[in-house]
C-alpha cells in the first residue's frame, strides 16, 4: 500500500513538473507590463522583470539575472524602442530565439504623439498672443518664449522621451514621435490582454483557456477601476493642472483631463529656469489648482513653480513604484493614480 502511493505520488509530481516545464518563459521590460502578464498567466506561471522598479526606463545597466531571463525567455513583452532605447539591442542578441511583442506596435494601440512646449497647444491660445518677440516661424515651435532659448545648433534626440540636460536646457524641440506612455490608457491595457492571451496560447494551447479566462477577467476589472477613477475625477476637470514631466496625456485622454503644462520634458532631462518660470506662470494665469510632483525628482523644483499661487501639490507616479508586483498590479496602479490626482482637486 505504501509503495502504491509512493509510485502515485511520484507520478503526480512528474506530471506537474512537466506541465510547469511546458508553460513558456515570458520576460517584461516595465513593471506595467509585468502586471498585464501576470494577470494573463494567474495560476499557470509568472512573467520576469528586466527594469526593476525605481529605475530609469530610459537608461539601465541589467543584472546578470535580468540577462539570463531575457536568454531563456520564450517571449518578451515590451513597450518598445520608444521608451527603452538601450533594451533592443538586447533584446535582439539574447532574446535571439524568443517570440519578441513590440506593445507600441500591435493593431489597434492607441499611440499620442509628444507634446511640445512647457504650456500645452490646448491651454496657450492667448498666451501665443502676447508677443513672444522670438517665436519661429514656419510650422518652428516656440522654445519656452525667453532669451535664453537655443539660437544655434539644435539637437534632435531622434524622438526619443530620452533627452539629456545640455548646459542647463531642456530640448523643448525634436521632442517628435510617439509618446511611449501609452500603459496609462486603459483600452491599451484591454487591447493588450487580450493579444498576450493570443501569443501564449500559439506557444502553450493546454493552457489557452486559462490564459483567455484571465484575459476576460482581467478586462472587466479594469472597465470597473475606469469607472471608479472617472467619479472622482470629476473636480479635476475644472481645476487645470501642472504635471512634473509629460508622461500623462494618456491618461488625460481617457478620463477627459487636460494638463496645462510639464516642469519638465522629460523625465531624463532637467528643466531650463525659463521653462520653470514659464510654468509658474501658467499655473498663476490660468488659476491651476494642483502642480504634480514624482517620487524620484528634485521637490524643490515644484516648490518654486508653486511659489506665489494657490495651488496644492501632490506626488503621482506613471510607473507604480511603490506597488506590489502581480497580477493585481495594473488596475491597482489606475486606482492609485486617479485616487491620488482626486486628493488634490
Amino acid at each position: 500500500m505504501l509503495r502504491t502511493t509512493a509510485i502515485t505520488a511520484m507520478a503526480s509530481l512528474l506530471f506537474t513538473s512537466a506541465g510547469q516545464a511546458d508553460v513558456p518563459r515570458v520576460a517584461t521590460d516595465i513593471a506595467p507590463v509585468h502586471g498585464l502578464v501576470a494577470r494573463v498567466m494567474q495560476g499557470v506561471g509568472t512573467p520576469d522583470l528586466v527594469v526593476q522598479p525605481g529605475a530609469s526606463p530610459h537608461g539601465y545597466s541589467m543584472r546578470p539575472s535580468e540577462a539570463l531571463a531575457l536568454n531563456r525567455a520564450d517571449f518578451v513583452f515590451w513597450m518598445g524602442e520608444a521608451l527603452t532605447p538601450w533594451l533592443e539591442g538586447s533584446v535582439e542578441t539574447l532574446a535571439a530565439d524568443a517570440t519578441v511583442v513590440e506593445l507600441l506596435d500591435s493593431d489597434g494601440v492607441i499611440a499620442l504623439p509628444f507634446r511640445e512646449g512647457a504650456r500645452f497647444a490646448a491651454h496657450d491660445d492667448h498666451h501665443a498672443e502676447e508677443g513672444h518677440e522670438d517665436a519661429h516661424e514656419e510650422g518652428e515651435h516656440d522654445h519656452d518664449g525667453h532669451e535664453d532659448a537655443h539660437e544655434e545648433g539644435e539637437h534632435d534626440h531622434d524622438g526619443h522621451d530620452y533627452g539629456h540636460e545640455d548646459g542647463g536646457h531642456d530640448h523643448d524641440h525634436g521632442h517628435e514621435g510617439v509618446d511611449p506612455h501609452a500603459w496609462l490608457s486603459p483600452e491599451n491595457g484591454k487591447l493588450w490582454l487580450d493579444l498576450i492571451a493570443t501569443e501564449l496560447t500559439k506557444h502553450d494551447p493546454d493552457n489557452a483557456e486559462a490564459y483567455r479566462a484571465n484575459a476576460v477577467a482581467g478586462r472587466a476589472e479594469i472597465d470597473q477601476a475606469v469607472v471608479t477613477v472617472d467619479a472622482g475625477l470629476a473636480p479635476l476637470r475644472s481645476g487645470g493642472f501642472v504635471v512634473f514631466h509629460d508622461a500623462y496625456q494618456y491618461f488625460e485622454a481617457s478620463f477627459d483631463l487636460s494638463a496645462l503644462g510639464a516642469i519638465s520634458l522629460s523625465d531624463a532631462s532637467s528643466p531650463s529656469p525659463a521653462r520653470i518660470a514659464e510654468v509658474r506662470d501658467t499655473v498663476a494665469e490660468l488659476g491651476a489648482s494642483c502642480v504634480f510632483s514624482e517620487p524620484q525628482f528634485n521637490p524643490g523644483l515644484v516648490a518654486t513653480v508653486l511659489d506665489g499661487t494657490g495651488a496644492k501639490t501632490a506626488v503621482i507616479d506613471p510607473m507604480g513604484t511603490e506597488i506590489p508586483l502581480g497580477p493585481q498590479f495594473y488596475t491597482t496602479l489606475l486606482m492609485d493614480l486617479g485616487q491620488r490626482m482626486a486628493d488634490c482637486s
